[in-house]
């Protein structure tokens, strides 16, 4: 089955963002159309998480998290490890009190 092209699928998901009032910006631009894909979530207090797509126990891609939880420095150095390994790595980093991702919807899997 063929994937959506990395930048169609994170200008998708940007615009679900915005049209739900989360603010959310692309801080590092990976490879256009296979690039792998991290969201960081900053929830305004000094803490964070950041997801990454793993497989599933039924070998479905999905949303795992990369650092949960945790304070953001902490959370930004995960972040960084990965796209030392990965450097087309797309890294989006959202803004929410309330800890909102929408990656649990329908269509982000």
């Amino acid at each position: 089955m063929a994937r959506l092209a990395t930048h169609i699928w994170v200008s998708a998901y940007i615009a679900r963002l915005e049209q739900a009032a989360i603010p959310a910006f692309v801080t590092a631009k990976g490879e256009a159309t296979a690039g792998a894909v991290i969201v960081k979530l900053a929830t305004m207090d000094g803490r964070g998480s950041a997801y990454h797509r793993v497989m599933g126990p039924d070998f479905e891609r999905v949303w795992g998290p990369l650092s949960e939880d945790a304070p953001e420095h902490e959370v930004d150095e995960a972040v960084a490890r990965q796209r030392g390994y990965d450097p087309d790595v797309w890294v989006i980093e959202i803004e929410d009190r309330h800890g909102r991702t929408l990656l649990e919807e329908e269509g982000l899997a």
